[in-house]
């Protein structure tokens, strides 16, 4: 007995939702048992054996940074900063640890290693990078992009990028990515004749699957919705703080002007001179500590920034999935096309419209041999679309599983980052009170001693 041709229409539906819970439960119901085997995807020619390569036994770090100038494509005099890359084996054949290789690397080098695998990962919450230009920045801290602080937590967030790329179950297997490591010299050839950039779907196309794809899953538009309302929290977080940073630093500088009365005083008080100067001292302590406090604020607030970034991640899953989606609606709709205008060639009615329908009205119906042959060429573009929309929908459910998973994957780090973070933030600000209690009590003492 044949078996009946699937129909479009339900193949074109989504994997039925799941129940969602509000953003704020931090993705808790939003993800789906693993996939077997996600783990072990990539794109055909990028991926390595587990024999061949792993980053679980090697030790990355960006050990240093270092001003450079040099001319760019243009053969223009240009001012940039190269970071120095090293990498390590934990265990070597005699079992010590050897330095394996060390490499200089540009930032726009690392934008073009996640370009690639935002290209080939598709599926995947693909780590930010650390910003290029500083954001968010109290008015003490320079947004200078060539200051040596800024480029020094920028150091810092790039190792960071590197260790959250080798710790992915899926990303650290990459070919690319090992080579990124180990080879200084036509790197970048080497990832362009990938051609991942004739991969790239370009902005429009995007923009188009999101106004015009009509049975979007419920579960990327909450994805979505929860990474709008992730960048809107952090942001503003950051805005606070660097205000409260600036209202801060004032405050605690208030503290050198009364060190430097009570220095100025000692010395025109014969009994109290003694006692006003060290009360000074701890003034000048005081109003010092901030720097410090500030600095170690700026590590926490650019913890914070990763998540920032992460919310465009989660929104580029969300756009590949609005493409595919798309692209299933499209093929369907082509394919329920196709079976209309055989259905009415074989029976001879037009149910709609049609420039072929006025045409045939105007100079005549087609021969027998002629409807036979249009029939028959259809019959076989749609066995093709068929097999094209069954493909695509296999596709789409795959992508929807391997997503789902590294969206799982994702919660966890966050809300174990997050939490630790805010907690590590917090102990920080008490240490800090501690310390302002200490001050005002030793100053209270030589009050009290004068």
């Amino acid at each position: 007995m044949e078996q009946a041709a699937p129909d479009p229409e339900r193949l074109l539906q989504p994997a039925p939702p799941e129940p969602l819970s509000h953003p704020d439960a931090g993705l808790e119901s939003m993800v789906g048992e693993e996939p077997k085997g996600a783990r072990n995807e990539g794109p055909g020619d990028g991926k390595m054996t587990e024999n061949s390569f792993s980053l679980k036994k090697i030790e990355i770090s960006v050990s240093e940074a270092e001003k450079r100038t040099g001319r760019n494509a243009m053969n223009m005099q240009e001012t940039y900063t190269a970071y120095l890359i090293e990498t390590r084996s934990v265990e070597h054949s005699d079992g010590q640890s050897v330095l394996t290789d060390s490499l200089w690397r540009r930032y726009s080098e690392f934008e073009l290693l996640r370009n690639y695998l935002l290209v080939y990962y598709p599926h995947i919450v693909v780590p930010p990078l650390p910003e290029k230009r500083a954001e968010f920045v109290w008015h003490k801290l320079s947004a200078d992009n060539m200051d040596p602080d800024f480029v020094e937590r920028r150091r810092i967030g790039l190792e960071n990028f590197l260790l959250r790329v080798a710790s992915h179950p899926i990303l650290c297997r990459d070919k690319i990515f090992y080579l990124f490591l180990t080879q200084e010299g036509n790197w970048k050839e080497t990832v362009n004749e990938t051609g991942f950039q004739l991969k790239a779907d370009s902005r429009l196309k995007a923009l188009n699957a999101t106004f015009r794809v009509k049975n979007p899953d419920k579960r990327f538009i909450e994805l979505k919705h929860y990474s709008d309302e992730l960048q809107s929290v952090i942001s503003h977080l950051l805005r606070v703080r660097a205000r409260v940073a600036d209202r801060l630093y004032g405050v605690y500088k208030v503290h050198g002007n009364y060190g430097r009365v009570f220095s100025e005083w000692s010395a025109i008080e014969k009994e109290m001179g003694d006692g006003l100067q060290s009360a000074g001292h701890h003034m000048d302590v005081y109003a010092s500590s901030i720097d410090d406090i500030l600095e170690d604020e700026e590590h926490y607030a650019d913890q914070l920034k990763e998540y920032l970034f992460y919310a465009e991640a989660l929104r580029a899953v969300c756009r590949k999935h609005e493409l595919t989606q798309y692209d299933l609606e499209t093929a369907a709709q082509d394919l329920a096309a196709k079976k209309q205008q055989c259905e009415e060639l074989a029976t001879g009615t037009v149910r709609t419209f049609s420039l072929k329908g006025m045409t045939t009205k105007l100079f005549g119906q087609e021969t027998p041999e002629q409807r036979e042959a249009r029939i028959k060429m259809l019959e076989e573009q749609i066995k093709e679309g068929e097999q094209q929309l069954k493909s695509k929908n296999l596709e789409g459910r795959e992508f929807v599983k391997n997503a789902w998973a590294d969206i799982e994957r994702f919660k966890e780090q966050k809300n174990h980052d997050l939490k630790e973070a805010l907690i590590s933030y917090a102990v920080m600000q008490i240490s800090m009170c501690k310390k302002g209690i200490q001050v005002w009590t030793n100053a209270k003492e030589c009050f009290s001693k004068m």
